[in-house]
């Protein structure tokens, strides 16, 4: 056999795997990918299983005094939220009698589903999250993923006992946002961020008459003759467009804004929460008639 056949034998071979691949059915590829993904998820739950266990071990070394401190602070928090709760329940009655006086749809309702990380997966092209809860717990395609500090993502697959979430950074996530303090909305999208980069987006059509920070005289010297304190960065939220997100959720903050080309918008970056990179449980908000419909759904297979 020529020495050039034998050289060129695995570009051939690889040529003809990737025809192979093309002429192959949509359907076939999804039922392929579909099938991997399920054979790989309970290795990824299991060691998520594995990793709670080791820090269940892990917090039964403590000392019962460290865990007499942790309870009273526990304890605290709790009375706060509490007082909170009741709070957020007499403004909702409100807002539903302002609802009702003018005759305004009420906005969407969640329940609340809780669920931990099984695994990170981060490149410069997308990030994304794996959780040990899908189908088994009626989450849906496309619900919004929150956590503490605002915005995760949003769930872009969902598989019988797993799902991937699209975190905020990545750039196949696009919602609409608000400014915090002005209520016309711009445009925000995941950027292309490093992998051990701290988590940044862009926002377009910005007003030109929005500055990037509350006060442009905060870089004013102090009475006492210090250095002058660098003016707060203002807050991107959620404007609630599109009934994917409720209103009202961080982002992120806005860290640079700059005119564009043609002069009428400005376009600018925003640093998102470090913490997201590191969550281990996120939050599913999960609209109440998907759940009504996935009832109904298990009742008719039934």
């Amino acid at each position: 056999m020529p020495p050039r056949f034998d050289q060129a034998r695995p570009f051939l071979t690889l040529a003809l795997l990737l025809l192979v691949w093309l002429l192959v059915p949509v359907f076939l590829k999804s039922f392929w990918r579909a099938s991997f993904f399920e054979f790989q998820a309970p290795i990824d739950a299991t060691a998520s299983y594995v990793r709670d266990l080791q820090e269940y071990w892990t917090l039964r070394a403590h000392s019962k005094h460290e865990l007499i401190e942790a309870g009273r602070d526990l304890a605290r928090i709790n009375a706060s939220y509490a007082l909170a709760v009741q709070e957020n329940a007499t403004l909702r009655a409100q807002l539903d009698r302002q609802h009702a006086l003018l005759q305004i749809p009420p906005p969407p309702e969640h329940r609340l589903e809780h669920a931990r990380v099984v695994r990170r997966d981060f490149s410069a092209w997308w990030q994304r999250l794996i959780i040990r809860k899908g189908r088994n717990y009626g989450i849906p395609t496309g619900a919004p993923v929150v956590f503490a500090g605002g915005v995760v993502g949003i769930v872009s697959e969902v598989h019988a006992y797993t799902a991937t979430v699209d975190l905020i950074s990545s750039p196949n996530v696009r919602l609409a946002a608000v400014i915090e303090g002005d209520a016309r909305p711009i445009s925000y999208q995941g950027g292309l961020n490093p992998t051990l980069a701290r988590p940044r987006g862009v926002i377009e059509f910005v007003p030109l008459d929005i500055a990037q920070t509350h006060s442009p005289t905060a870089n004013t010297p102090n009475r006492n003759g210090a250095a002058p304190s660098a003016p707060p960065a203002r807050r991107l939220l959620t404007s609630g467009l599109g009934g994917v997100f409720p209103a009202g959720l961080q982002i992120g903050q806005i860290t640079q804004l700059r005119p564009n080309a043609d002069g009428l918008f400005q376009s600018g970056e925003v640093t998102l929460d470090s913490r997201l990179s590191e969550l281990r449980e996120v939050t599913i908000l999960v609209p109440t008639r998907e759940r009504e419909q996935t009832a109904e759904a298990t009742a008719q297979h039934q």
